[in-house]
């Protein structure tokens, strides 16, 4: 008799070919792992049934002694070894962690290439090394679920990650030694857990916008997502990738500071104490009007009425960059459908109260808060292992901030605008300045603003071997290239020659606390002034370049051409020239200026060209020269 092989529908026919593959929510507070079983996303936890992991690592002199929940019993007794809220660090340099003040209770140190290190009894340790402790103990945990070895996992980013924060999230899961599938968005996968799990296929036809509010421990994001027939389109993100729940935490541990009467200079057990207490007070007032506190040598009480007074300055900061995430959609609050609360911070009833209040519907939280990015991500990671077909879901992602390339005077060309979909690949192509240019120096940005000075610096790189030519002959194409987890690649290739050069942008670190929430709205509060400062450069290159390619000509061609008058009057316009290129601030000016010696130029530019076609042509008779 013929056996009749038999599978879930939906599922690999081959059970034994069916691959490991998990979902990794790295949080700043706690971490969690999913997978999907009999077609279902569900959590992992260990042996004690617990789900969550705190992001925690405690080491000793010989290295990591524990991770998660053994590891967060040390935070009092040995604040300086037991490294927690890591997330906030990744991709940061040092100066930017410094602007946390008093948050971090740790000794930080920078290495050459401007990563941060923390110091600990076993040596100094990066955010990626911590990460990835906590990423392995995740591994782990999978590993003993499934009784073999990992295949591959998804593991979310928030959507306001920069190219740096994404490419050291990434290093940290290679240092784990586990293979990356996809960096996925935290607002997307929660689309992807709410949309699969919940909607039929009427639903499923129908066009819905989604607002996915995600405030987790240390970052906050917001989206606004098109799902239509399967596919998760996002049209705008936003957020603060240095906001979230812990600072409600250092709220309240500010204000318990204040009452104990205590100065910012506190030791590391102290911060750790109020920090520990302010956040077991933020929790018992979810359910709680008040609490009785008592720290150190004070005993009071905090009502729920005035943690909000404390807090709510927050929130709001959070609903400003919900209403720049509506306007960059182009989408109104009457038209979002639905409204879904993710990361463990919108347990906080205020939270619910203010985001119901902006959109004015009741937010979603059917799934758990703390689950469902986990839960997203392991949707995807079967899909993308191959255990599922994904025919039925398109994941349309965008990057945050434009990425650009600096061109002379100091500008920047946007190759790539934000809120692009990807993945996607653009190319444009640039030219020499200079006769005789044989290599051009490439610098990839990531901003809004239009001066390279006002933008963050990705990485440099140079193009050599270009065939000299006269300025502005060579075409040089530069491409830039975003894969699907959001990170860049950028190509230069000179079209003549085919010289090529290429970089992976791997940034040593990312944006300050306060630039990726502030350079859009200072593109915008600023959108005049770089309006005219571009073109003030612009003008001040051609100048540049007329002033050059005029002193060359002379040098070659002035006595043979020009009378001693004509050269003395070309002098004084080009020395005229250069004078107002240097003082002027009107952009309009120095075309005019720019235009008078063009003018002025014009004989002898048509000198210049009778004597090289009589050149070109001398010694050729009429019918060569039309045989030709």
């Amino acid at each position: 008799m013929a056996l009749l092989q038999i599978s879930e529908p939906g599922q690999s026919p081959q059970p034994h070919q069916r691959k490991h593959a998990v979902g990794i929510d790295l949080g700043t507070t706690n971490s969690l792992v999913a997978t999907v079983r009999s077609g279902m996303a569900e959590v992992l936890a260990d042996e004690q049934g617990r789900d969550l992991l705190p992001s925690v690592v405690h080491y000793i002199k010989e290295g990591v002694s524990c991770v998660g929940h053994e590891a967060a019993e040390h935070n009092i007794s040995d604040p300086l070894n037991t490294l927690a809220s890591v997330k906030r660090l990744m991709g940061r340099g040092l100066a930017d962690i410094k602007t946390f003040g008093s948050q971090l209770p740790y000794e930080f140190a920078a290495d050459d290439g401007g990563m941060p290190k923390i110091k600990t009894v076993s040596g100094m340790v990066s955010p990626i090394q911590v990460s990835a402790e906590i990423l392995r103990k995740l591994a782990g945990r999978a590993e003993i679920a499934f009784g073999g070895a990992l295949d591959g996992a998804v593991i979310t980013v928030p959507a306001y990650f920069d190219e740096a924060q994404r490419q050291a999230t990434k290093d940290a899961a290679t240092l784990a030694g586990i293979k990356v599938l996809r960096l996925l968005n935290e607002p997307t996968a929660a689309a992807i857990a709410y949309g699969l799990d919940e909607a039929d296929q009427d639903a499923k036809d129908q066009e819905r916008i989604i607002a996915i509010y995600d405030l987790g421990g240390g970052t906050f994001d917001i989206s606004i997502l098109r799902l239509s027939k399967g596919v998760f389109e996002v049209l705008a993100t936003g957020g603060d990738s240095a906001l979230g729940g812990d600072d409600f935490d250092h709220a309240i541990a500010d204000w318990l500071r204040q009452q104990l009467g205590l100065g910012e200079d506190l030791n590391p057990i102290e911060q750790r104490i109020l920090l520990e207490t302010a956040k077991s007070a933020k929790e018992e007032l979810t359910e709680s009007e008040q609490v009785e506190l008592e720290v150190l040598d004070w005993q009071g009480a905090l009502t729920r009425d005035l943690m909000h007074s404390l807090i709510d300055g927050l929130i709001d900061k959070t609903l400003r960059a919900c209403k720049k995430s509506l306007r960059d959609a182009g989408v109104d609050q009457s038209q979002i459908n639905d409204v879904i609360l993710v990361g463990g911070s919108t347990r906080t009833p205020r939270v619910g109260e203010k985001v119901a209040g902006l959109f004015g519907i009741e937010p979603l939280c059917s799934l758990d808060p703390d689950q469902v990015v986990a839960m997203g991500a392991a949707l995807q990671a079967e899909v993308l292992i191959g255990n599922k077909s994904g025919d039925d879901m398109l994941l349309l992602d965008v990057i945050p901030l434009s990425l650009g390339i600096e061109t002379m005077g100091g500008l920047i060309e946007k190759i790539i605008h934000r809120n692009t979909t990807i993945p996607v690949a653009k190319a444009q192509e640039f030219t020499t300045f200079k006769d005789g240019q044989t290599a051009m120096a490439i610098h990839i940005l990531q901003g809004e603003r239009e001066l390279a000075s006002d933008c963050r610096s990705l990485a440099r790189f140079e193009l050599r071997g270009i065939p000299p030519m006269v300025a502005g002959a060579a075409k040089i194409r530069v491409a830039y290239q975003v894969d699907a987890d959001g990170l860049l690649s950028v190509s230069a290739r000179e079209l003549t020659s085919n010289v090529e050069s290429r970089i992976e942008v791997k940034p040593s670190y990312g944006l300050g606390e306060d630039e990726i929430t502030s350079m859009l709205q200072d593109s915008f509060s600023h959108a005049r002034d770089d309006m005219q400062a571009r073109a003030l450069r612009e003008q001040q290159v051609e100048a540049d370049r007329m002033v050059e390619d005029l002193l060359a000509a002379i040098y070659k061609d002035g006595e043979a051409l020009l009378d001693k008058e004509e050269q003395r009057c070309l002098q004084v316009a080009i020395q005229e020239l250069r004078e107002l290129r240097e003082s002027t601030t009107e952009h309009r000016v120095l075309a005019r200026q720019i235009e008078s010696v063009a003018k002025a130029s014009e004989e002898f530019a048509a000198r210049r060209m009778d004597a090289s076609i009589k050149t070109a042509l001398a010694g050729q008779s009429l019918d060569e020269i039309e045989k030709g």
